[in-house]
């Protein structure tokens, strides 16, 4: 697969720039640890994705709402176990 650093670097800023800052904290570094390893489909997938609004993603994340059965997948799960493991490591006891 040729990789499109103009894509990657596109969402990995959109992943850090949201304009709602608990989402950028958790998308943004899953983006800068994650996107070059995607594949075409999952890098549509993560697109998609950050065209929803910013609240709505952020509730799907820390599991406030439900995610959509359109966005509930491998990449979402990723997101909520990376958010997880980044509130472990930083000893946050709430999570949110």
């Amino acid at each position: 697969m040729i990789i499109d650093e103009a894509r990657l670097k596109k969402l990995k800023f959109r992943a850090w720039r949201r304009g709602f800052r608990e989402a950028d904290l958790i998308l943004g570094p899953f983006a800068d640890r994650h996107v070059q390893g995607f594949t075409a489909a999952e890098l549509d997938f993560f697109e998609d994705l950050l065209e929803q609004p910013d609240h709505d993603l952020y509730n799907w994340i820390i599991g406030r709402t439900p995610t959509p059965p359109e966005f509930d997948g491998e990449i979402m799960n990723r997101i909520k176990q990376f958010r997880f493991e980044a509130h472990e490591a930083r000893g946050d006891d709430h999570g949110g």
